[in-house]
């Protein structure tokens, strides 16, 4: 097994688990701002001491990274901020499961993006899977309410994180691309350290403007929402690690072994069960994703 994959899969297992940790503490009186912020304030300080780790492992001295590695960054982690707090949203609409499976739907628009901003074309049969995924999403965006509209709130909150995340994708990829001299870990850190610092200051800004207060409760709770940052960050070292050893549509389309995992999760953790249309709509979504790898190989 490349190491590529084995990275993609751990990365899924530790993000699943964020994110159960982030629904718990939305509970336990976080706004999904407050939880979203947990995600990044304890990640940046451990994604700056493994990058200074590794490049002092390598005897590499800091580099100066390229105008073009702070704009990936900028984008790629404005994008995961919304992304992410959409999804947390999300779990007050829908159950964790389904609630996670809209935004598998990043697969299918990533593989555009890729495309446009990295040259990565979508083959025909790629054009067949995202067919059908977008059936799949057709299934699980009705609202279990008699008479309720066919597209509601989860719908747009799903799809419209998976975008942001294949943004996301996108501009990492593109940010350890432009740190191509060194080895592939210290790229990867590198930029999860420069995308986690500016995360975490841009949070702490939006919640001191919108939710005053926030950012108190947060670290009160810090021995919950540590764990958050902690999951977070080693999860967001797989991604990275992917990143920059294979393109965003492979390792995103590798990565959708996360909705197993999260079906797990949700039955035997949140004791929530899936009706026969959410587990067909879940299934034709993670076959469509199947077909995307088949489509990139």
């Amino acid at each position: 097994m490349e190491i590529w994959i084995v990275f993609t899969i751990a990365a899924a297992a530790l993000q699943t688990l964020r994110f159960m940790l982030q629904k718990v503490l939305q509970g336990a009186g976080l706004s999904s701002g407050g939880a979203t912020f947990a995600r990044f304030l304890f990640a940046a300080p451990v994604a700056c001491a493994v990058a200074a780790g590794s490049l002092w492992q390598a005897g590499l001295a800091i580099p100066v990274p390229p105008a073009g590695f702070w704009g990936f960054i900028l984008v790629g982690g404005a994008a995961q901020i919304v992304a992410t707090f959409l999804t947390v949203s999300l779990f007050a609409l829908r159950n964790f499961a389904v609630g996670v499976a809209f935004t598998k739907t990043e697969t299918v628009q990533v593989a555009l993006f890729s495309a446009i901003v990295l040259g990565e074309p979508v083959s025909a049969f790629g054009w067949v899977a995202i067919g059908v995924g977008l059936i799949g999403v057709l299934l699980l965006s009705r609202s279990p309410g008699a008479g309720a509209g066919f597209i509601g709130r989860p719908v747009v909150y799903g799809v419209l994180a998976g975008g942001l995340f294949g943004i996301s994708a996108v501009g990492y990829r593109g940010a350890t691309l432009e740190l191509a001299a060194l080895p592939f870990f210290p790229r990867a850190v590198m930029a999860l350290a420069a995308a986690t610092v500016l995360q975490s200051i841009g949070m702490a800004l939006w919640l001191a403007w919108r939710e005053p207060g926030e950012f108190t409760r947060v670290l009160a709770r810090w021995r919950r929402t540590v764990l958050v940052g902690i999951t977070g960050v080693f999860g967001s070292m797989g991604w990275f690690a992917a990143f920059s050893l294979q393109n965003a549509a492979y390792v995103r389309a590798v990565g959708q072994v996360e909705i197993v995992f999260t079906l797990l999760a949700s039955a035997l953790f949140f004791r929530e069960r899936l009706k026969l249309r959410e587990g067909a709509g879940i299934a034709l979504v993670v076959g469509s994703l199947l077909l995307i790898v088949l489509a990139l190989g």
